[in-house]
């Protein structure tokens, strides 16, 4: 689905990720760990084509991504579900409004689709509030928009980027039960955290695999965790 072959990413002059390689496979659960600044939301960047890498192989549902336009870009993107860290909402629009923008701008804002927004919303939690403005959420509120949002195209993978790291534990353990219902759904989930709690609750009910960035090298993290 989404295949690195050792990439490198420089920034600023400087080499931030180096010999990165990693295949994510169907249904699979990855969680990516690793200091401040070690590189994990570039990382992700570079898992759904918004960066392309200085130098190795990145491809996208068997395409290679130096081969592909803008255009090609965005439409492998309606297959990869993205919850950003700081989860950005147009603040005049709804939270109905604000999930549903990727049909809208896919053309796909049917009555069918609407039904299953509606689904959707109360998966999430959210029904109560599918009217009220970003500004009115909570944080917890707003991670469950965010993944609602970031789910509303049915994508194939979900790429998760610190999204219990604003949150109470309680809520990040109903962020987890969400994120582990869309495995069980067969998608394939990558979640990048500092939390370790997170992560060793997860393992008692998904077979994850733990990778960390450090010294610009992805790794497989030991049973320590």
């Amino acid at each position: 689905m989404i295949e690195l072959d050792n990439v490198a990413y420089s920034y600023g002059g400087g080499e931030l990720l180096s010999e990165i390689s990693l295949k994510l496979s169907p249904g699979s659960f990855h969680f990516l760990t690793g200091p401040s600044g070690a590189g994990k939301t570039t990382f992700l960047k570079l898992c759904y084509g918004a960066l392309r890498p200085t130098s190795g192989q990145v491809r996208l549902f068997n395409t290679d991504l130096r081969n592909m336009t803008r255009d090609d870009i965005a439409l492998s993107r309606r297959r990869i579900g993205v919850v950003h860290q700081d989860c950005q909402f147009l603040d005049h629009l709804s939270v109905t409004e604000n999930v549903s923008l990727p049909l809208t701008v896919a053309g796909h804002d049917t009555l069918a689709e609407q039904s299953n927004l509606r689904e959707l919303l109360k998966w999430v939690g959210l029904f109560d509030r599918a009217d009220a403005l970003p500004p009115e959420l909570s944080g917890g509120e707003r991670q469950r928009a965010a993944l609602a949002r970031a789910v509303i195209m049915s994508p194939d993978v979900i790429l998760a980027d610190e999204p219990t790291g604003n949150i109470d534990w309680e809520m990040s353990q109903r962020l987890l039960q969400l994120l582990l219902e869309l495995n069980r759904m067969g998608k394939t989930i990558m979640v990048a955290t500092h939390d370790l709690n997170l992560i060793r609750t997860a393992k008692n009910q998904v077979q994850a695999r733990v990778l960390r960035i450090s010294n610009r090298r992805l790794q497989l993290a030991g049973a320590d965790l």
